[in-house]
């Protein structure tokens, strides 16, 4: 697929995974001229512009974000206020600026509180996308295509900018989805930021008992299933944690519920009301799966 030019600059803020698979997707269906990475590591940077992933680079973000017609802020979230800042200023009234970051509130308020008037230029977005390795050698082209892109408008956001960012991740091959900021981080919190919360408590409670060493020879493929995420990098999730702190205490409060009734009925020896639990989960589980590969099957 070739697609028509969306962006004749675009400056991708944190080239990694994600932020080098966007510019990956943009490029090899040619909707982009120029791509421009900035970061901490300069040799990270001289790798990217290596695999052919960004075009040149800069370690001054003021260098690289100005003229730019598109700039993605691809960095943990702890990051966001000190970057917004320093790019604010230099930043075209013309220009779009998109993030990547799994918790919304957060980076909206960052966006609000720094941008200014370019605020309205500002689309929050969230690729429900990844895999648990890091870095840019990471980094493909194909990373989106079948997956979802959730945007998250608020009632300030330019229209135009919303278009032109919901047409940026089509063109990845991923749906586009719009929720509202409170909706997508309640959910967001459920779905994806307690699995991890789950599978990082597990792997280091079992790596601390007496017996790890003999606990970690004899697991088998459950257990890597379940801990493949405690991969993940643990800056950008330690930074998840506390950029939707009210939305994730809330539903590991009502995992820590639920879990108390499975303690209870084992306690209890209620075969019963075990035996109904992972029915009614089995259920649910193989409904999901059903959903998810309709939805991946069915033509577009």
């Amino acid at each position: 697929m070739i697609a028509n030019i969306i962006a004749k600059r675009i400056a991708i803020i944190g080239v990694g995974l994600i932020g080098g698979s966007l510019a990956r997707a943009l490029k090899s269906v040619h909707a982009v001229t120029t791509v421009v990475g900035y970061g901490r590591d300069e040799n990270n940077l001289k790798k990217a512009v290596q695999l052919g992933v960004i075009d040149k680079y800069s370690l001054n973000i003021v260098d690289v974000v100005t003229d730019a017609d598109i700039v993605v802020l691809a960095t943990p979230l702890s990051t966001a206020d000190k970057l917004f800042a320093e790019m604010s200023n230099a930043l075209k009234k013309t220009v779009i600026v998109t993030d990547v970051g799994s918790a919304k509130g957060s980076i909206v308020k960052s966006a609000r509180e720094n941008l200014g008037d370019l605020f309205k230029r500002f689309v929050p977005g969230h690729p429900i996308a990844g895999k648990e390795e890091s870095g840019v050698e990471a980094s493909c082209a194909e990373l989106f295509d079948a997956h979802r892109v959730i945007l998250t408008p608020v009632a300030e956001t330019d229209p135009e900018a919303l278009n032109l960012i919901t047409e940026m991740w089509k063109l990845t091959g991923a749906e586009v989805l719009n929720l509202d900021v409170e909706n997508h981080d309640t959910i967001l919190a459920a779905t994806s930021h307690l699995p991890h919360m789950l599978a990082y408590a597990l792997v280091d409670c079992l790596s601390r008992m007496q017996e790890s060493d003999s606990i970690f020879e004899f697991a088998a493929g459950g257990f890597a299933d379940f801990t493949r995420i405690a991969s993940s990098h643990p800056r950008m999730w330690h930074d998840i944690c506390f950029s939707n702190r009210e939305q994730l205490l809330n539903v590991m409060n009502q995992f820590d519920q639920h879990l108390n009734k499975i303690r209870a009925a084992i306690k209890d020896n209620d075969s019963d009301a075990l035996l109904e639990l992972f029915e009614r989960a089995k259920t649910s589980r193989d409904n999901f799966t059903d959903q998810r590969k309709n939805r991946n099957d069915s033509p577009e």
